[in-house]
């Protein structure tokens, strides 16, 4: 028996969901919750991405799927960079432990 999906199918099915703006968003809320189960801001960059991808893609940007990941990639690393240099740890903010807590007086 011939099985009925192509061999593109899985590429027109993955260029079909990236153009939906809500699996944008879907896909940048996941990221969010993976940042809280996951802390560091290592995520939080991609899920804005994400977001605004979705945001994109939902006022119409005429955008075939290499345009889109571009976008995505473009945005988040930007994302990342100003989380970094908003949340980041400043010069002089780094705890210098001198006394450990299992020492004797």
């Amino acid at each position: 028996m011939r099985s009925r999906c192509s061999k593109d199918g899985g590429v027109e099915m993955l260029t079909t969901l990236a153009g939906t703006w809500w699996a944008w968003v879907i896909l940048g809320f996941a990221l969010g919750v993976l940042e809280v189960l996951v802390p560091g801001f290592i995520f939080l960059g991609f899920a804005i991405g994400a977001v605004v991808t979705g945001l994109l893609v939902g006022l119409g940007i005429p955008a075939g799927l290499p345009a889109l990941i571009l976008i995505f990639a473009v945005v988040s690393v930007v994302a990342w960079l100003v989380l970094r240099r908003i949340v980041g740890v400043r010069e002089g903010q780094v705890k210098v432990w001198d006394r450990d807590i299992n020492d004797q007086k």
